[in-house]
C-alpha cells in the first residue's frame, strides 16, 4: 500500500513538472508555449515501468512523452517510430521525450535510470533523451535529436547521414564511438 502510494505521488511530480515547458527543453517558444495549467497526465503521457510497456509506449501507437519509473531491460532492438507534437498538442512543435527519470515539484532530478536496450533506433524527428542512462547503441535516423547534459548513452551513437548528425545536438555523455554509419 505504501509502495503504491509513494508511486503514485512519484508520478503525479513527475507529471506537474513536466507540464512545464521552458523553451530548452521542448525547443517551443513564443505564446503557444505558455500554457503552464496543462500537464502530461492531460495529454496521454505514458509512464512505465516493464519492458513492453515502454515498446508499446514509443511505437507509432505511443505517446509524446515516455517516462520510466526504474531501471528497464528490453531483450529486443526497440524502435522510437510516429510524430508526435509537444504535449500533444498539434499546434506546437514535433517534439518527442524519454525521460529516464523522475524529479521533485522544481523540476530537479531526484532520481535517475538506466534502460537496457541491444538497440535503440530513433525514427521520431526531435526525440529528446533526458535524465539517466541507455546501455546500448543508439542509430539516429531522424532529424532534431537531442542528449540532454543530464543523459548518458552507455554505448556508441551512430547517424544515418551528415545531415542528419548536424541536426542532433549532444550535450549529454557518449561513452563510445559518435558517427555516422
Amino acid at each position: 500500500m505504501v509502495k503504491g502510494l509513494v508511486v503514485a505521488g512519484l508520478a503525479a511530480v513527475l507529471l506537474a513538472g513536466c507540464g512545464s515547458n521552458d523553451g530548452a527543453a521542448g525547443g517551443n517558444t513564443g505564446a503557444a508555449g505558455n500554457n503552464a495549467e496543462q500537464t502530461d497526465a492531460t495529454t496521454t503521457a505514458s509512464i512505465v515501468n516493464q519492458a513492453d510497456a515502454f515498446v508499446s509506449a514509443v511505437s507509432e501507437q505511443g505517446t509524446w512523452i515516455i517516462a520510466t519509473l526504474n531501471d528497464l531491460t528490453v531483450d529486443q532492438d526497440v524502435v522510437v517510430a510516429g510524430q508526435f507534437h509537444d504535449k500533444n498538442d498539434e499546434t506546437k512543435d514535433i517534439y518527442r521525450k524519454i525521460a529516464l527519470y523522475t524529479q521533485d515539484a522544481d523540476h530537479n532530478i531526484i532520481d535517475s535510470f538506466t534502460l537496457t536496450v541491444p538497440k535503440l533506433t530513433a525514427q521520431s524527428e526531435n526525440l529528446k533523451i533526458q535524465g539517466g542512462t541507455v546501455k546500448g547503441d543508439v542509430y539516429v535516423e531522424a532529424n532534431g535529436f537531442s542528449l540532454d547534459k543530464t543523459a548518458t548513452i552507455d554505448g556508441n551513437l551512430y547517424f544515418a547521414s551528415e545531415d542528419v548528425k548536424g541536426t542532433a545536438v549532444v550535450e549529454g555523455t557518449v561513452t563510445g564511438a559518435t558517427e555516422v554509419q
